[in-house]
């Protein structure tokens, strides 16, 4: 299988944050459910479950996110798995295509991802391969 490496910008438009722990003396523990659209060679929405902390000087989170639409024009759904830390001057983060969750034209889809969140937007790059794509 032949990778390939993509970067889709994405708008967050919905945003609703749960609490889950509102013990005074722990860090701040949310539950959030987040809506995005990404355009470009990844183009749809998605859904995801978050789960955040917040620190006095940085937080983290972890999410499943349900994407659906096109990669490279191929439709379908697939699962990522995906967190990030940020302590205020490193932040980074990490993720995954969830194994045998891709629907459609993206059966078998495998692959990493990466989110940045900065002054030039929000945006995901992805690598990843399919079977029988070039």
């Amino acid at each position: 299988m032949a990778e390939h490496t993509i970067t889709s910008p994405f708008e967050v438009f919905a945003w609703e944050v749960l609490p889950y722990d509102e013990e005074p003396t722990h860090a701040r523990l949310t539950r959030v459910h987040v809506r995005k659209r990404f355009s470009g060679s990844l183009d749809g929405e998605s859904d995801a479950e978050l789960l955040m902390a917040e620190g006095e000087g940085g937080r983290g989170y972890v999410a499943s996110e349900l994407f659906e639409g096109s990669l490279d024009g191929r439709s379908g759904t697939f699962v990522l798995q995906h967190g990030g830390v940020d302590d205020g001057e490193d932040p980074y983060t990490y993720g995954t295509v969830v194994p045998g969750t891709g629907t459609d034209e993206l059966v078998g889809l495998k692959g990493t991802v990466v989110f940045a969140h900065d002054e030039e937007g929000a945006r995901l790059t992805l690598t990843y391969a399919l079977p029988g794509g070039s």
